[in-house]
């Protein structure tokens, strides 16, 4: 089985665990407390020593995974925009204000993405489309691609796809333009609605009755009992480091497209080889339009195939779906789940386990369990400059040989996990000198239900299967908004940057 542990922690404290401003702040607090032990007021030593402590515990004492101080933070932030109505979305259309030019009406933070169309390209002469995001100052293109799966895969194969992915970020780091490249999957109960157009299609009009209701029954229980899984690739590209390539190429979104099109005929390159993906098609604004509201509205899937197929018989029929109505007609963020038309969702983060993660191992994540329910997750690789990363990599060597040193001095115990921890730092210097990339990754998972079900407990089945999964689940309360966008709407939303 092919397992990788070789990682570490983002950020190792010097002293005991604690950041620099965390102990420079910490330590400041401590001279209130200083100055009245030395003028003797013992009233005011203990009302400082009491703010201090609260102090340290908004500090330094993670609550459920995060900070105490970014708990606060959100709280009022979420506080705020709720009695502003800044958190609750409606779209144009439902009130009667629907533009006739194509804009994108998303809420949240895909409010600020705009969908451009690029220049002709290839044998079909297809417009791939160019997701600019303004808040963020990114550029975006999304490849819907189909893998054969790790499920009947050997040991040897896995190895192979360990190692494609390693060069497919390795060499994207060398071209020094695509700065985060992630990945989503969707699965959702299958419809039928693509089977049931293929054999009305297909059917014989002389065949025997018998036969027709055998081939009913298994339709009926084989619907029942597959999923279908939607795979995408999308590549984000700042435009501090996009807009300097395209000057070179007379400027403009054609510049830009043509500078993105180099990128994504390398990374297409690597896919196809050694991550053995069968196919990758990059997707027109049509296509997105497509992906992006069937990710807000799971259902609305078998009314398109529904229109495809009536589009074969009938030139008028419409089988597009304009970006005005991509979107959800309406919209809120809760404190526990993130509410859009008719669904609910509930996303949660996946902590890497201690003992590795093996290739192949989120696959349970992606198995519904109730009709109609959908999972998703993605897998986002934010990739680190080079420069950055020798930097990140000598700053956590030195925190960790500081906080092994002072556990000396002080004569505290090394725990096996802080041994662990300054071996692995270690380790990444020396795969870092010898020319290999530094990657951050991270995972989120999020389940989408009618809301005929309750969201709490479809959040806890999507908990117990990143548990049996061997990973450990942290909600993203709060935020699941930004979490639904970031790993259900293939539109290059990530978690690592910030507005602008």
């Amino acid at each position: 089985m092919t397992v990788y542990r070789d990682y570490t922690r983002a950020r190792i404290g010097w002293f005991f665990g604690l950041t620099g401003w965390q102990l420079a702040l910490l330590a400041t607090a401590v001279l209130p407390v200083a100055w009245s032990i030395s003028s003797q007021d013992w009233p005011a030593v203990g009302l400082f020593t009491a703010l201090w402590g609260l102090l340290f515990l908004v500090l330094a004492v993670p609550v459920r995974g995060r900070s105490m101080t970014g708990w606060i933070t959100s709280t009022l932030a979420l506080a705020v925009g709720t009695l502003a109505g800044w958190t609750r979305f409606r779209a144009r259309a439902t009130t009667g204000q629907a533009r006739t030019e194509e804009q994108v009406d998303l809420p949240g933070v895909l409010s600020s993405v705009v969908v451009h169309e690029g220049p002709p390209t290839g044998h079909h002469h297809r417009r791939v489309a160019l997701i600019q995001n303004h808040s963020m100052r990114t550029w975006a293109v999304t490849a819907c691609i189909v893998h054969p799966g790790l499920g009947m895969t050997e040991v040897e194969d896995r190895a192979v796809y360990g190692q494609g992915l390693t060069e497919l970020l390795d060499a994207a780091v060398r071209a020094e333009l695509v700065s985060e490249v992630i990945f989503v999957v969707r699965t959702l109960p299958e419809d039928g609605a693509a089977r049931v157009d293929w054999v009305r299609r297909h059917r014989a009009p002389d065949a025997p009755a018998q036969v027709s209701g055998i081939t009913e029954d298994l339709h009926a229980s084989l619907t029942a009992a597959t999923v279908r899984t939607e795979e995408y690739v999308t590549l984000v590209i700042p435009e501090s480091r996009l807009g300097k390539v395209a000057r070179e190429y007379g400027g403009g979104i054609n510049g830009r497209a043509r500078a993105l099109h180099g990128a994504m005929a390398e990374v297409e390159s690597h896919l196809r080889g050694g991550l053995g993906v069968t196919s990758v098609d990059w997707l027109t604004s049509p296509q997105l339009a497509v992906a992006c509201r069937t990710g807000f509205a799971p259902g609305d899937r078998a009314g398109i195939i529904d229109a495809l197929a009536a589009a074969r018989t009938d030139t008028a029929v419409n089988t597009d779906v304009p970006w005005e109505l991509a979107g959800p007609s309406g919209a809120d963020a809760a404190v526990r789940h993130y509410s859009h038309d008719a669904w609910n969702s509930v996303s949660s983060t996946i902590r890497l386990p201690v003992q590795g993660a093996a290739m192949g191992a989120l696959a349970p994540v992606l198995i519904p369990h109730t009709e109609g329910e959908r999972r998703s997750f993605m897998v986002a690789y934010p990739l680190v400059p080079p420069g950055r990363a020798d930097r990140q990599s000598a700053n956590s060597e030195f925190g960790a040989d500081l906080g092994q040193s002072l556990r000396v001095a002080a004569r505290v115990k090394q725990r096996t996990r802080n041994v662990d921890e300054t071996e692995k730092v270690r380790r990444l210097e020396s795969k870092l000198a010898r020319g290999s990339s530094l990657t951050l990754p991270y995972a989120v998972a999020t389940v989408t239900v009618p809301k005929s079900v309750r969201a709490a407990e479809a959040g806890r089945r999507l908990d117990s299967s990143i548990r049996r999964a061997g990973f450990a689940p942290l909600r993203l309360d709060l935020a699941h908004d930004v979490a639904f966008a970031a790993s259900v709407v293939p539109m290059g939303i990530s978690l690592t940057r910030k507005a602008a």
